[in-house]
């Protein structure tokens, strides 16, 4: 690892020795020293032009030990890689430390022969007090093993990699703090203590997830953002779970004392929201802990520093919170891709220490860290490190040495920072700044401390950890080391250092009196807004025929050095057809022209999933390859008229993490039409958590929009038992209180009109995520695919009668009520309707909000229908049946009989043989049909 040269250490025979096992080692490299073999394999050839005169004045009697001397180098660079395993950066001293591989009796040396090897070998830029090679290890041992520890072995730039070294070992990273500095980190500690000791004395035994242990961490938020202040970041997202969240939403996110006191003192907090409009909170209407809740706080000088909203699962926020990000730093205003200023925006991410380990959304999150489609320009993790999870300590957490071990299979550089030496937390942050700055790359600060009190205030530790509680009940506080340790050093006095603890607690005192007397008798209003509980109204969606036809011409009019692939290009000229009279407009092209007006009327789209370009069914298209060069161009860059950007992104192989990402995204940028679309639907089973937590559930619990549309493929069609179903059922056990529309469509042309109508209510207080059930063989289906004249007016219709059945009023007996591939097998089979009088088929579009007063209409329509059918492809304990179930009970008169028709019951959601499928469809069908 060391960036000197080794060779200078050479001259005369010695070099010349050592030049000649270079060559044997070209040729047969198992004939030479293994030690020889490493050096030659990182330095190459022991010949430096440009260190002739270095070599020249070494002279052979002081250097002429081949073996010392590269022992030495070997000796200084397992300092730089291992030294962190001997670092004391645990506050509590209670881990093992490992100084085997950095004694120098490991490598045969002795201190007379370190003496006899210039420091220059050993180091870049010699330090003055630096005389020879014993004076260099020492000093890299008093580096790599104080309160700081360091590894960047794993990072493979070489240019990179030795700037960190250079900023370690230069000293740059360890520049002393300025009296003033010293005395804002001890009052930002007494603050923060002083806070916590509050809270945990006013209000017993009320759960607030303390952060003592690691207070510093809230010295560290503050370092990072000061610092990325100054280089000009105007957007700064935070990110974490529970512990420590009350302290970082207080004194990074500037939420008054007098709203933070509220929330425990059950007073309207809303009450006491600063008047100058510098802070942003919401609520929802059945509202949630107070240590999930978050703020946005708008600095004096323009800085938005936001802390997000966040469930109780530890790790989910942070892809929400990298989205957030990356929205803030594009400028989606413009036709084309979207312009990323990695500048504009920072996310720091806290972590707890069990969870970075053990929640795989971790590693998916610094998965996508670097690529272009999902890439920040880099995060700060901090990994706020108690050393236990729960009641769990780390030797039954994990398999690894460190919690943030699974960082370094990303190149990601982690520093180690002992919580109790709040100077060099200090340091550290500037590091961390800067490093991101300069490489745009994510960076890890593991802050290691411990958890002063159980995993909450009402838990006793000693039960389950009394070896580690019993050192932390013994163990002063951070704010009392560090105020001794100014006082000692004559920074501030003892008596200044009581003075700011008396003085924190008078004011919180002070505040809470204040909100007792102001919100005394007062209660929060939470009720549903007027918006979500009246839903939104349908507006018209229609686009002229010219303007399509035009668009449609420049969608399929490319670059004259752009080579289509021969075979592609042939089905997209195709889509000239139907605007020539020659054939309809499939699903994949109703959503191309879609997107384009959508586009036109100024709101940005970004479509990503793991075949979102193409489309899992090569049915999309967004981005066309040079089949000569494989360069990619985006038709919808292409059309006139567009006022904002357009992105279509193929994702990596993850869920949960990515939808977590569009859903942050579309937070930060209301107007932007997100769409995630699953690979296949049931792949949409990884990203459970997203729709439980953050997207079906935001309004209510939190007072936040969201938008994102879902779009979930779904059917079986005799493919097996997986990839068939997108558990409908599950999001549809999930609706309620408008919180979200679930459709399953069985045509273009209202796909069509439902993405523009999506459009429509984007920024505004009617909007709702979209779930979509999309289809797959419907996607060419005839029956779904649409005229022109179907898009150029009307609107999304929650239902569609389909149009050969119903005619003869009289003569229906059965209305069959069925959704998406179900509908339109039923369609199939009914054809022109002859034979079929007795039946009425209603397509149902829009399963959630149920479309209750349509259905209704329809129902009034047939006088003598006696029974009403629901028919579903899925088994019976999943699909919509059991929400439509109580819908048509209550519409059907009391003489009309309500059926279910479909596959009973099953634990697996589709026959695993196509033939199976078939007899079984076949079935469903026919009792669709019958009389």
């Amino acid at each position: 690892m060391t960036n000197s040269n080794p060779w200078a250490a050479f001259s005369g025979p010695n070099l010349g020795y050592v030049m000649d096992m270079y060559d044997l080692y070209l040729t047969s490299p198992e004939e030479v020293d293994a030690e020889l073999v490493a050096l030659f394999e990182q330095y190459g050839a022991p010949v430096d032009t440009t260190a002739q005169a270095a070599v020249a004045t070494t002279g052979a009697a002081n250097t002429g030990d081949i073996q010392k001397v590269l022992a030495a180098v070997q000796l200084a660079d397992a300092i730089r890689q291992h030294g962190h395993l001997a670092a004391d950066i645990y506050p509590l001293h209670n881990q093992n430390l490992d100084t085997t591989r950095i004694e120098t009796s490991a490598y045969n040396l002795t201190d007379a022969d370190l003496r006899e090897v210039p420091a220059s070998v050993l180091l870049n830029n010699v330090p003055a007090n630096v005389n020879n090679g014993l004076d260099a290890i020492n000093y890299l041992k008093e580096i790599y093993t104080n309160k700081i520890a360091y590894e960047f072995n794993q990072v493979v730039g070489k240019d990179e990699r030795e700037w960190i070294q250079s900023k370690i070992e230069s000293g740059a990273l360890n520049a002393p703090l300025s009296n003033d500095d010293k005395k804002a980190v001890l009052n930002m500690l007494n603050k923060v203590e002083g806070f916590e000791q509050f809270l945990h004395k006013t209000f017993v035994g009320v759960k607030r997830f303390s952060i003592e242990g690691v207070d510093a961490l809230v010295v560290l938020i503050e370092e990072i953002i000061k610092g990325s202040e100054a280089s000009g970041v105007k957007n700064i997202q935070i990110g974490m779970a529970h512990r420590g969240r009350l302290n970082v939403l207080t004194h990074n996110v500037h939420k008054p004392y007098k709203m933070m006191l509220a929330d425990f003192a059950h007073v309207p907090s809303e009450l006491f929201v600063p008047e100058d409009g510098s802070l942003k909170v919401t609520k929802g209407w059945s509202n949630d802990a107070k240590y999930h809740l978050g703020a946005t706080y708008k600095a004096p000088n323009g800085t938005t520093i936001g802390l997000a909203y966040n469930p109780s699962h530890l790790e989910v926020v942070s892809p929400v919170v990298t989205g957030q990000t990356r929205a803030a730093q594009d400028d989606t205003s413009k036709a084309g891709a979207p312009v990323q200023d990695a500048s504009k925006a920072l996310a720091i991410l806290v972590h707890g220490d069990a969870a970075f380990a053990g929640q795989g959304v971790v590693t998916e999150t610094m998965n996508y860290s670097r690529t272009k489609g999902f890439g920040t320009g880099g995060s700060v993790h901090i990994i706020a490190n108690n050393m236990i999870g729960f009641t769990t300590e780390r030797f039954d957490s994990r398999s690894t040495v460190y919690s943030s071990d699974p960082a370094k299979g990303y190149e990601v550089p982690v520093i180690h920072v002992n919580a109790d030496e709040p100077e060099a937390v200090v340091q550290v942050a500037r590091f961390a700044v800067e490093y991101r700055e300069k490489f745009g790359k994510d960076i890890l600060v593991d802050l290691i401390g411990y958890r002063r009190y159980g995993h909450n205030e009402m838990d006793e530790p000693m039960i389950t950890n009394p070896a580690m509680y019993n050192l932390v009940h013994k163990h002063d506080t951070v704010r009392a080391l560090y105020g001794k340790q100014l006082a000692a050093e004559g920074v501030v006095t003892e008596a200044e250092v009581e003075q700011l603890q008396k003085d924190i607690k008078a004011e919180l005192q002070a505040d809470l009196d204040f909100i007792k007397e102001q919100g005394a008798g007062k209660h929060s209003e939470l009720t549903m807004p007027d918006a979500v509980a009246n839903g939104y109204e349908l507006v018209e969606t229609g686009v002229e025929k010219a303007r399509l036809e035009k668009m449609n011409e420049e969608l399929l009019t490319f670059p004259e050095d752009f080579h289509v692939f021969k075979k592609l290009n042939k089905i997209l000229n195709r889509r000239r057809d139907p605007f020539q009279g020659k054939g309809k407009i499939d699903w994949g092209h109703a959503e191309t022209l879609a997107f384009g007006t959508i586009l036109q009327d100024g709101n940005p789209i970004r479509i990503t999933g793991q075949d979102a370009q193409r489309g899992t069914f090569s049915q999309r298209h967004l981005v066309l390859h040079d089949e000569q060069n494989g360069n990619e161009y985006t038709p919808l860059h292409g059309i006139s008229g567009s006022n904002a950007s357009f992105t279509a992104i193929n994702s990596p192989l993850s869920e949960a993490s990515i939808v977590g990402y569009e859903y942050g995204y579309n937070l930060q940028n209301e107007d932007a039409l997100t769409i995630w679309e699953a690979q296949y639907g049931d792949f949409a089973n990884m990203a459970q958590m997203m729709f439980d937590n953050f997207v079906s559930a935001t309004r209510s619990k939190w007072g936040v929009r969201s938008g994102l549309v879902l779009s979930l493929p779904h059917s079986a069609e005799g493919q097996g038992s997986e990839h068939t179903s997108a558990r409908l059922e599950r999001f549809l056990q999930l609706s309620a209180e408008n919180n979200w529309t679930v459709v399953m469509l069985s045509s273009a042309a209202n796909y069509f009109h439902l993405l523009r109508q999506q459009a429509a209510i984007l920024g505004t207080d009617e909007v709702r995520p979209l779930v979509m059930m999309s289809p797959k063989s419907l996607l060419r289906n005839q029956i779904v695919a649409a005229d022109v004249e179907e898009l150029t007016s009307g609107k999304f219709q929650t239902i569609i009668e389909h149009p050969t059945t119903g005619k003869n009023v009289d003569a229906v007996e059965n209305i069959v009520l069925a959704s998406g591939k179900m509908a339109i097998d039923l369609a199939e089979k009914i054809g022109e309707g002859e034979g079929f009088d007795h039946l009425h088929l209603v397509r149902v579009e829009q399963l959630y909000p149920f479309p209750e007063k349509e259905i209704a209409d329809v129902f009034a329509k047939f006088p003598n229908a006696k029974t009403i059918k629901w028919a579903q492809e899925e088994p019976k304990n999943m699909g919509s049946w059991f929400l439509a179930d109580p819908y048509l009970r209550e519409l059907a008169t009391d003489a009309q009989e309500v059926k279910y028709i479909g596959r009973p019951a099953l634990s697996s959601p589709a026959e695993g043989d196509a033939d199976a499928y078939k007899e079984a469809q076949a079935i469903v069908i026919e009792d669709s049909l019958s009389k």
